[in-house]
């Protein structure tokens, strides 16, 4: 588990996160294109069915409005197109940071 950052803020169309050891600066589109949510990406069944989530959309245009942070391990998210409902822990966070990293 990852240790909660020493800052985070919303600059911009950006979510940037500190944490001792490194930095990760995320747009809002990546945000929203990888929401976990089950709203977005469906939930499973207990024999592995997958049922709803959305069909993948555009989400250019939608910015990142606020976060709230969840105990010690994650934040939530609010998008300007009223998606609020992904809680996206420190992990996903940071490999997140790690793939748009690795993308540049």
């Amino acid at each position: 588990m990852i240790d909660h950052p020493l800052r985070v803020e919303i600059i911009g169309d950006f979510l940037a996160i500190k944490w001792e050891d490194t930095e990760i600066i995320l747009d809002s589109l990546t945000l929203r294109q990888n929401s976990p949510s089950a709203e977005q990406k469906g939930e499973s069944d207990i024999f592995g069915n997958l049922s709803g989530g959305a069909n993948p959309k555009n989400f250019s245009g939608v910015r990142l409005l606020s976060y709230t942070e969840i105990g010690n391990y994650a934040l939530r998210l609010l998008f300007s197109d009223g998606h609020g409902s992904g809680i996206y822990s420190w992990d996903l966070l940071r490999k997140l940071g790690e793939t748009v990293e690795d993308q540049l």
